[in-house]
């Protein structure tokens, strides 16, 4: 990935349950990079041209497949990617119905445009600030405790567990995350869990962790969300497994 500039930066400790980080992918060179986009339980708001598109504003919603693209040359990407809850609290959008896919933004969208895409440095501060203005003090305790669960034990935890921790029933936390996320809580967790494999896969750990009960059911579950073997993953021919070549 040497054409590749890729950057990563953790938001102000305010927004902690809306944003997960802000990102920037710039390319370089003169050739499209081809590259997998894997599961990873995050909505992304992207904010991108080229040499040969035209400034545009997009968002991701939830995948369960991996997505196979490229990199445009002479390309710049800045994204933020949201936890759930910033769909109710921040955004008011429904992700639903772009589930393994995504839909257009308007181009003046929070008031970013082109040229604020010059310096990922003043991108991530004039954004947090807009995210800042949005943010909605009146969440609800269930859904912030439910959340907080979630993203600690990384997927690993069952749906009858969170429902008894939140007091809040099975059937009304799908019905929920259906109508905002367009999937189900267990399949949520799965991803999460699927996304949790990435470290380990990166230093060669190619063996289940706690929450995969054995090794069929560990490399079952990386092909379901991958297509590949762990070994494959860990393999990362030409880099083209975006979220294992940026780890450290």
């Amino acid at each position: 990935m040497n054409d590749i500039e890729y950057k990563v930066v953790q938001p102000n400790p305010l927004l902690f349950h809306f944003v997960e980080s802000f990102w920037m992918v710039v390319n370089n060179s003169d050739q499209a990079k081809d590259i997998v986009v894997l599961p990873d339980g995050r909505v992304d708001i992207h904010f991108s041209y080229s040499d040969e598109e035209a400034y545009s504003i997009n968002v991701a919603g939830l995948e369960c497949e991996p997505s196979h693209t490229a990199i445009p040359p002479q390309s710049v990407m800045f994204a933020v990617s949201f936890k759930l809850l910033a769909m109710e609290y921040i955004l008011n959008l429904s992700v639903a119905s772009i589930f393994n896919s995504r839909g257009g933004l308007p181009d003046d969208y929070w008031g970013i445009t082109k040229s604020d895409l010059s310096n990922f440095e003043l991108f991530c501060h004039k954004v947090s600030k807009k995210i800042t203005q949005m943010v909605n003090d009146n969440v609800d305790a269930r859904k912030l405790k439910m959340f907080d669960l979630i993203y600690s034990t990384q997927g690993s935890v069952s749906v009858k567990e969170i429902a008894a921790t939140v007091h809040w029933s099975s059937r009304q936390i799908n019905r929920y995350f259906s109508e905002w996320f367009g999937l189900s809580l267990k399949a949520y967790c799965n991803i999460l869990r699927f996304r949790a494999t990435f470290p380990h896969i990166k230093k060669g750990k190619l063996f289940p962790e706690s929450y995969f009960s054995d090794q069929p059911h560990f490399i079952k579950e990386i092909k379901k969300y991958s297509g590949h073997t762990p070994k494959e993953l860990y393999k990362n021919k030409d880099d083209r497994f975006i979220q294992l070549s940026v780890l450290k």
